[in-house]
């Protein structure tokens, strides 16, 4: 029971980011449009996604795009920042859907996870705490910020940051000193390819086994 009303609370107090932002040059077609299984791989994080907030938010420059994917949900239309027009890397799309959220934690997703486990983001879920400005999955290449939680009050140094020419969710994370979170290993059931991003042609066959 104890357990349960944990989840609960934890659940209501997150709003999930999805970012479909990113050009998909290296995989030459549009990831978010993809089917795993039959199934377009952005619908996939959302669903996944649904399991583990109390709303969704979908960040990206083509809502219209994307509208027809999903049911119902919150878009957040992503701009260039002021004088910029290139492509400007995860880090900001995130920032304007960080600006918008109401909840305590944000729980941010690429588009390009096709094997999220919702039970395994809800355990992870339970390692938050008001003293942290990020608890993120940490592997040996880095930090892996596209499957990591983030404090609403973490926006101030993240704007700061992007004021200074900042664009590297790495170098931030250290900035601020985020939380490793658990690793899979350590979490019953955990699919130890949880975090495969599909960047390349070659990582689909993996996402479908």
């Amino acid at each position: 029971m104890h357990s349960a009303n944990a989840q609960a609370a934890s659940t209501a107090s997150i709003t999930a980011l999805v970012l479909a932002g990113g050009q998909s040059s290296r995989m030459g077609q549009d990831k978010a449009l993809i089917p795993i299984q039959g199934v377009p791989l952005l619908r996939r994080v959302y669903d996944v996604a649904s399991q583990c907030s109390s709303a969704v938010w979908v960040i990206t420059p083509w809502p219209e795009r994307y509208r027809p994917l999903l049911p119902p949900c919150h878009w957040v239309q992503e701009v260039p920042l002021p004088g910029e027009t290139k492509p400007h890397g995860p880090l900001v799309g995130f920032a304007q859907g960080l600006a918008q959220a109401e909840t305590e934690w944000v729980l941010l997703l690429a588009c390009d996870l096709p094997r999220l486990q919702a039970p395994v983001l809800q355990a992870w879920a339970q390692n938050l705490s008001p003293g942290n400005l990020a608890v993120v999955p940490h592997e040996k290449q880095g930090w892996q910020p596209l499957c990591g939680f983030y404090h609403r009050d973490s926006y101030p140094a993240l704007c700061n940051f992007l004021a200074q020419g900042g664009r590297s969710f790495q170098v931030w994370l250290e900035e601020i000193q985020a939380k490793p979170l658990p690793p899979l290993s350590s979490i019953a059931g955990a699919d130890p390819d949880m975090l495969l991003n599909c960047n390349l042609p070659e990582d689909l066959a993996r996402a479908e086994q």
